[in-house]
């Protein structure tokens, strides 16, 4: 029977923050421990955004290639899971926060977690398909109104509805 440590983890951990308030309290005073909580959440912000946005280019380029997207998807949920480590107040959390935006960190985490995840893709079409930009309908600024809608109802000649035949 195997017994999960995470529960007991969870409920320790509180106190362990807390007991890392009082150390760093102690060693460089209240006001300073104060204005790391909160530098270390505004670290947190400013990194979720800017790692995030890099993960979101390099799951679409994976995707653009007909590459899984499952590591760097992977890699995009551990960097929220850091940021929102970083966001709540403790040193502990922080610590594993900063540690999860390192990319070995992450890669090493990925290799241990990927045998557990289950990515459902489709790969029988021959990879991830992009959507399909040749056919453009280009109007005029007369070409249409929601007045003429109204007055006579739906248009049946309308480039519209020949695409959904095509």
């Amino acid at each position: 029977m195997r017994i999960s440590l995470l529960p007991l983890f969870l409920l320790a951990l509180p106190l362990l923050e807390i007991a890392g308030f009082v150390v760093v309290g102690r060693e460089v005073g209240a006001l300073a421990t104060v204005g790391l909580v909160l530098a270390s959440s505004f670290a947190g912000v400013l990194l979720l955004r800017h790692q995030g946005f890099g993960v979101m280019a390099r799951i679409r380029a994976e995707m653009d290639a007909a590459r899984d997207p499952s590591q760097q998807l992977a890699h995009g949920a551990m960097i929220v899971v850091a940021a929102i480590l970083l966001i709540i107040p403790g040193f502990i959390s922080d610590i594993v926060g900063l540690l999860l935006f390192l990319p070995p960190v992450r890669d090493l985490a990925w290799n241990r977690l990927k045998g557990r995840i289950v990515v459902a893709t489709n790969f029988s079409t021959g990879g991830f398909r992009g959507r399909q930009r040749d056919k453009v309908i280009d109007l005029e600024d007369g070409d249409y109104s929601r007045e003429d809608d109204l007055k006579r109802g739906p248009d049946h000649n309308s480039p519209w509805r020949r695409l959904k035949d095509d």
